[in-house]
């Protein structure tokens, strides 16, 4: 996977219209699971090639550390060696003193090649750390796009759970309406009431039987009376 696929695919998966995605799909709460697998799996993968890039950009930034450094040590060398000379000389050992020229000469070719190089070096290790960067927003922006792919899901998972709580409620209600017990209730009431009215007639009945029986009572003693007062009189 080269440096500009990578690029490319994250900064595509890391632009995805989730909404637009899911007005196009059959079972919404089937694609953000899928969708969520496709993402965790193309993170993982992103994050292993943009770790490569890194490890990739870091050794070049060595390479330079260690170029720049060499010419700075070859160009210590170099003086050293054109004092030795220029000291040689001012003893007069004139042949000594061109072999130090001549070493100061090498130490300053040798200074100038790592220059060159440290140099070479420098707009690539600019342009992967442009590239680095826009890879580690990509990821960024990545992840905070599976965590929105997570919500939503979790967000419709509790909405489907909802409606369906709403729609075994309604439809409970509904077979109440159907069935209406109040009519049932009423029915019973009607029952009720009738067995009230009567026992309330068997109270009637009975309370005027017994006025009946209180009343031949009274009739027979008052002929008791009337006779017991017409012997009274014979006597």
């Amino acid at each position: 996977m080269t440096k500009q696929t990578i690029l490319g695919r994250v900064t595509q998966l890391a632009k995805a219209n989730i909404n637009a995605l899911l007005d196009q799909a059959e079972d919404p709460q089937k694609m953000l699971d899928q969708l969520i697998r496709d993402y965790s799996n193309n993170i993982a993968e992103a994050e292993e090639a943009v770790a490569s890039t890194i490890g990739n950009l870091r050794l070049m930034e060595q390479d330079h550390q260690e170029d720049v450094a060499a010419a700075k040590e070859w160009g210590g060398k170099a003086l050293a060696a054109s004092r030795k000379a220029d000291e040689l000389r001012g003893g007069g050992q004139t042949a000594e003193a061109d072999r130090f020229d001549n070493l100061a000469k090498v130490a300053l070719g040798r200074q100038l090649q790592s220059e060159k190089e440290a140099t070479t070096a420098e707009p690539t290790i600019a342009a992967q750390t442009e590239v680095v960067s826009k890879l580690r927003t990509g990821l960024d922006q990545m992840r905070a796009k599976l965590g929105e792919l997570q919500a939503k899901r979790d967000e419709l998972v509790a909405r489907a759970k909802s409606a369906q709580a709403q729609n075994t409620m309604l439809d409970a209600v509904k077979n109440i309406d159907v069935l209406d017990p109040t009519s049932e209730l009423s029915r019973f009431e009607d029952k009720v009431r009738r067995e009230e009215a009567r026992a309330m007639g068997k109270q009637e009945l009975a309370a005027s039987s017994l006025d009946a029986q209180f009343e031949q009572l009274d009739a027979l003693g008052d002929s008791a009376e009337i006779e017991a007062r017409l012997a009274a009189l014979k006597g």
